[in-house]
């Protein structure tokens, strides 16, 4: 036996209403960020308010091994 349309519009009105409020929330997060997607795991170096790396940072690399060809 079919199911009448009837029956089905509250799902269906529901389950716009999920995807208009979802759409909002990310449309409303990417327009607090500037226009740009949301980060995540964002670690307290990108958290600092000095936007350069420290005197001597270049220098601490342990991955400095041997010259460059070039």
């Amino acid at each position: 036996m079919p199911v009448p349309f009837e029956a089905l519009l509250p799902y269906g009105i529901m389950l716009g209403f999920f995807g208009l409020s979802g759409a909002g929330m990310a449309k409303l997060r990417t327009l607090q960020n500037g226009g740009k997607r949301g980060r995540h795991s964002v670690d307290a170096w990108d958290r600092t308010d000095i936007p350069q790396a420290p005197d001597g940072f270049e220098l601490n690399n342990p991955w400095k091994l041997e010259k460059r060809f070039l």
